[in-house]
């Protein structure tokens, strides 16, 4: 019988992780504050609006091309009756897409990779129940053009790196697969010879050694695992869909309109929430087959930085008339190249992600592109059935386990103690005994307020120490309970942080095969916009 009957999920709010930032917390919220810096709310409502909205403004033209380039990219893979229909569909004014994009990290990097696409499945497939008349493709727009490769040439397996080395330089969805086949022969020694350590092994060989390129790695990699659910994986680095942004990117150059925009906001936006990028006079790279380099404009000259190249301006127009795919956007352009060439509703990212969006609204509405409804992606943290048990006996909530390590030991060993003394109880009894003593003082002798204020001081101080040292003598006595506490929070939570930014989905894959898909699949909701806890 499959592991998965006995699967559970628990969703609870976001921030009570203490793992999310303001400006998510504030967006989840709907506070005034933010408001400004989104279209529609992800919402039935907001996105009735958003399909009114994409349906009126996506040429057909942009349809037929994008369904050509991404026939032509799935030629040589072998594709789910699903996707093939997706993909078909694209044609049909009526079909829209819901995206999530990411980095080519090696082996898909950290476990959020997972839950990014299967939030876009999961919301395609609710809003196909909502919407009857329209039709929801789930994309994975891979971020091929990247070029941090320190970023993405890693991935960790049961707390050990995995590592790629090669040289560095230009988009990584171009690197050949170089040196993975030292890669492969190291970590599949790592997985064993059980069914699923097989399936492993057989999915990375496959994808970094019979693959030619990184796109194609990481699109077989994504396809193998999701396409049952018609996943459409594209690669925007491709000169015809270039093609089509390329009015976009002339205005770039000669206009600078997004760093117009874009600096607007930021003014609007440092006034409540941290900025995230800030944008550069010109946001294009220049790319070549080993280089991504800064497009620079300096009195009418557009060098290349790094390098050599300088254009005149009809000399960089003409560039980009005839070799758009040498022209790259950079983190403020890439959201608008996306929703230029996807009859796109909906982008799911993290928090970082959608913070660095909120900063782009005036810039779309500069170039007249509907800007789409943003979703916090879905967090997961899985936990054994061991585990929950744990928890269970150290009297320790799934909310609990994701404070700080100090204040969780705290808690617990107070709870724990046998002596039952409240310093907040003795604190609010010190501040009113002192709060009398300055209306004797105010009645009396003005100048005794200053002295009663340094004594009322001290008097906290004391006692502030007192509970340190109390504490520090509880856990000394309590080093078993502390002991399991630490041991307990510092597997579900490595480095102190979410698992999901550390782990790579194979641990779990190889001990729960196939069925971990569908857990996930099952257990995330989008749209409930809370954090899931995965019993499994």
């Amino acid at each position: 019988m499959s592991r998965i009957h006995f699967m559970k999920f628990t969703h609870i709010p976001f921030h009570k992780t203490g793992f999310f930032s303001k400006t998510m917390t504030d967006y989840l919220d709907q506070k005034e504050s933010i408001k400004q810096f989104y279209n529609n709310f992800p919402d039935m409502k907001g996105f009735a609006s958003q399909i009114q909205e994409k349906a009126t403004s996506f040429p057909q033209v942009t349809r037929k091309e994008l369904v050509t380039v991404l026939q032509d990219q799935y030629s040589n893979i072998t594709a789910s009756e699903a996707t093939l229909e997706n993909i078909k569909s694209l044609e049909n004014k009526d079909t829209f897409t819901i995206t999530t994009g990411h980095q080519l990290n090696l082996f898909t990097g950290p476990l959020y990779f997972l839950y990014k696409i299967l939030s876009t499945i999961n919301l395609s497939e609710t809003l196909a129940e909502q919407f009857p008349l329209q039709r929801f493709v789930p994309v994975y727009w891979m971020a091929t053009e990247d070029h941090d490769f320190e970023e993405i040439n890693y991935f960790n397996f049961k707390g050990k790196k995995v590592t790629w080395d090669r040289p560095e330089g230009g988009a990584v969805g171009r690197f050949s697969l170089e040196g993975l086949q030292e890669v492969f022969a190291s970590f599949s020694k790592q997985l064993g010879d059980s069914k699923n350590a097989i399936f492993l092994s057989q999915l990375f060989e496959k994808a970094y050694v019979s693959q030619n390129s990184l796109a194609d790695a990481t699109r077989y990699i994504a396809n193998e695992l999701f396409k049952s659910y018609g996943l459409v994986i594209l690669d925007a680095d491709d000169q015809r869909l270039k093609n089509i942004f390329a009015p976009l990117m002339k205005d770039e150059l000669l206009n600078q309109t997004s760093k117009k925009a874009v600096s607007k906001t930021i003014l609007n936006l440092e006034k409540d929430y941290k900025v995230q990028v800030n944008p550069r006079d010109i946001n294009l790279f220049y790319l070549t087959e080993n280089s991504r380099e800064r497009i620079i404009e300096n009195e009418g000259q557009y060098p290349i930085h790094n390098t050599d190249l300088v254009f005149s301006e009809a000399e960089i127009i003409y560039e980009l008339e005839n070799h758009s795919d040498r022209f790259s956007p950079n983190v403020i352009m890439r959201p608008l190249y996306q929703e230029v060439i996807l009859p796109n509703l909906c982008y799911i990212g993290g928090g970082g992600e959608l913070a660095y969006w909120f900063q782009l609204k005036a810039y779309f509405e500069a170039v007249e592109i509907p800007f789409p409804i943003l979703l916090l992606r879905n967090s997961v943290q899985i936990v054994s059935k061991k585990q929950v048990k744990k928890l269970h006996n150290l009297d320790i909530s799934f909310e609990e386990m994701f404070m700080e390590q100090h204040l969780l030991l705290a808690k617990k060993v107070q709870k724990n103690s046998d002596i039952q003394f409240s310093f907040a109880d003795a604190t609010e009894l010190l501040t009113q005994q002192f709060l009398a003593l300055r209306r004797i003082a105010n009645d009396t002798d003005v100048s005794f307020i200053g002295a009663v204020d340094a004594q009322q001081r001290k008097q906290l101080k004391g006692l502030e120490n007192l509970e340190k040292r109390l504490l520090r003598a509880e856990k000394r006595k309590n080093f078993l309970l502390i002991n399991r506490i630490k041991s307990l929070q510092d597997q579900l939570l490595p480095n102190k942080s979410l698992e999901e930014r550390q782990r790579n989905f194979s641990e779990y894959y190889l001990a729960h095969g196939h069925d971990l898909i569908i857990a996930l699949k099952e257990s995330l909701k989008p749209l409930e916009q809370a954090f899931t806890i995965l019993e499994l």
